[in-house]
C-alpha cells in the first residue's frame, strides 16, 4: 500500500509537511509548513486561526543520513480579531527564540556522555563552540539527596574554580560518581556533609592515607569504619623502596647507574611475575647491594602480606612481624613508611575485614584528566563538574 506521509514519518517531525527536499553541497535542506491550528493569542487569550502573514525560518536539525541537516519552514503569523495582537504560530520541536530543533539539543548534551572536546562536537553538527557550551551551560545537576552506606573519598588536581585541587565522591559498590565538590579543605567537607541526615547510617568510608579526610570522616560519619585504600599502602613501601635505590645507583659507575635505571620497574615488580631473565637480573642487582637487597626483601613480603592474609588477625600478626624485621634492617628511607603504617593500623586492617577499595575512584580519577586533556583545562569549576558527571553516567 502506497504511503503518502512516508517523507515526514522518516524525518521523525511532528506536524510538520514536508513540501520538498534538496541535497546542496552536501549539505539535505527540507522544506516544508505546520499544520494549521487553531492558537491561543497571547494577549486576550481567545482562540483564532486567521493568518496575518507568512515567513520562512531556516533552523539547524540533527544530521540526517551522514549530511549536515536545515529544515526551511513557511512559518505562519497570526492575528487576534478581537485585541489585533500579531504573533508567530507554536512549532512543538522548535523552542521559542531558537534557531536549533529540541532533539538536536538533545543529542548535542548526549554527546557529552563520551570523552570529546566541545570543538569537536561544534565541527560534528556544523555548530560554533560557543554554541556548544550555551546549550551544555543549561544542564544542571543537583546534589545527592543521600549518602550511601559505603562512601568512597578521593582529591584530583582540577585546577578549577580558582582552587587546585577537587574532591571527588563515589560509591564503590554500585559503581556510581556521587559528587564532584570544588575544594577539599576541610571546612567545605564539613559544611557539604552536614546537611545530609542519613551520615549515621554511613557504615565505612574508603579513602587513601590523607589525614585531612580521615579527621572529617570521623567527626561526620561517627558510625563508619574508615578502610584505607590498599594501593596507597603498598605505595608507601614502594616509595621507601625506589629511595633505597635511588640512593644505592649513586654510588655506582655512570655504566651500572644506567642499568639500574632501566631496571626500576624490574625491582618494583612481584617476584612471582618475573621472567627467569629477569630473576638473574634481580639477582645481580641485590649482590652489588646489602642495603638495596633488604629493601628488597622487605618489598616482596609486603606483597605477601597484603595478598594472602586471610582475615583481620591474620594480618595483624603479619603487619607487626613485618615492621619488626623492617625495623631491625636499619634503612632510614623506610622510616616515614613505618610511621605512616603505624599511625594507619586500624585503617589497613580494616581493608582485610572489608571488600571495598577506592578502585573505582581511581579510574574515574584517569578519566578526569582525559577530560581535561582534551578541553586544554577548564577553569569553570560549575562546567568542569557537569563534564565530569556526565561522561561517568549521571545523565543515563
Amino acid at each position: 500500500m502506497l504511503r503518502k506521509d512516508f517523507i515526514a514519518e522518516l524525518i521523525g517531525l511532528e506536524d510538520l509537511i514536508v513540501t520538498d527536499v534538496k541535497n546542496v553541497f552536501g549539505q539535505l535542506h527540507i522544506y516544508g509548513r505546520m499544520e494549521q491550528r487553531v492558537h491561543k493569542c497571547p494577549r486576550c487569550g481567545r482562540e483564532t486561526s486567521k493568518v496575518h502573514d507568512y515567513r520562512e525560518q531556516t533552523i539547524k536539525d540533527i544530521g540526517s543520513f551522514g549530511q549536515i541537516t536545515f529544515i526551511h519552514i513557511r512559518k505562519r503569523r497570526h492575528i487576534c480579531p478581537h485585541c489585533r495582537k500579531r504573533f508567530a504560530e507554536s512549532i512543538s520541536f522548535l523552542p521559542k527564540y531558537h534557531r536549533m530543533t529540541n532533539r538536536l539539543y538533545a543529542f548535542i548534551v548526549k554527546e557529552f556522555t563520551s570523552v570529546q572536546s566541545m570543538a569537536e562536537i561544534a565541527r560534528r553538527h556544523n555548530i560554533s563552540s560557543m554554541t556548544v557550551a550555551r546549550v551544555f551551560s543549561q544542564v544542571k545537576f543537583p546534589a545527592p539527596s543521600k549518602l550511601p552506606k559505603v562512601l568512597s573519598v578521593d582529591e584530583f588536581r582540577g585546577n578549577a574554580g580558582g582552587e587546585k585541587f577537587q574532591c571527588i565522591l563515589t560509591d564503590p559498590q554500585k559503581k556510581v560518581v556521587l559528587d564532584i565538590l570544588p575544594t577539599r579543605k576541610s571546612e567545605h567537607l564539613y559544611g557539604y556533609f552536614s546537611q545530609f541526615n542519613n551520615r549515621k547510617e554511613v557504615e565505612c568510608v574508603v579513602m587513601d592515607m590523607s589525614s585531612l579526610f580521615r579527621e572529617v570522616a570521623k567527626r561526620c560519619f561517627s558510625n563508619a569504619k574508615i578502610i584505607a585504600d590498599k594501593y596507597h599502602v603498598v605505595r608507601q613501601v614502594c616509595w621507601a623502596m625506589e629511595n633505597v635505590r635511588k640512593e644505592e645507583q649513586k654510588k655506582f659507575a655512570v655504566s651500572r647507574r644506567r642499568y639500574f635505571k632501566r631496571s626500576r620497574k624490574i625491582l618494583l615488580k612481584h617476584f612471582y611475575d618475573l621472567t627467569e631473565e629477569e630473576v638473574q637480573q634481580v639477582e645481580v642487582m641485590l649482590l652489588t647491594s646489602e642495603r638495596l637487597a633488604r629493601a628488597y626483601y622487605a618489598l616482596q613480603e609486603f606483597y605477601i602480606l597484603m595478598d594472602e592474609s586471610v582475615s583481620r588477625d591474620d594480618a595483624r600478626n603479619r603487619l607487626g612481624k613485618w615492621l619488626m624485621q623492617v625495623e631491625s634492617y636499619h634503612l632510614p628511607e623506610f622510616n616515614a613508611c613505618i610511621t605512616a603504617i603505624r599511625n594507619w593500623s586500624t585503617e589497613i586492617l580494616n581493608s582485610f575485614e572489608y571488600p571495598y577499595t577506592n578502585a573505582y575512584t581511581e579510574g574515574t580519577n584517569n578519566k578526569i584528566k582525559v577530560i581535561k586533556r582534551n578541553a586544554f583545562g577548564m577553569r569553570n569549576f560549575q562546567r568542569f563538574r557537569n563534564r565530569i558527571l556526565m561522561a561517568t553516567g549521571a545523565y543515563a
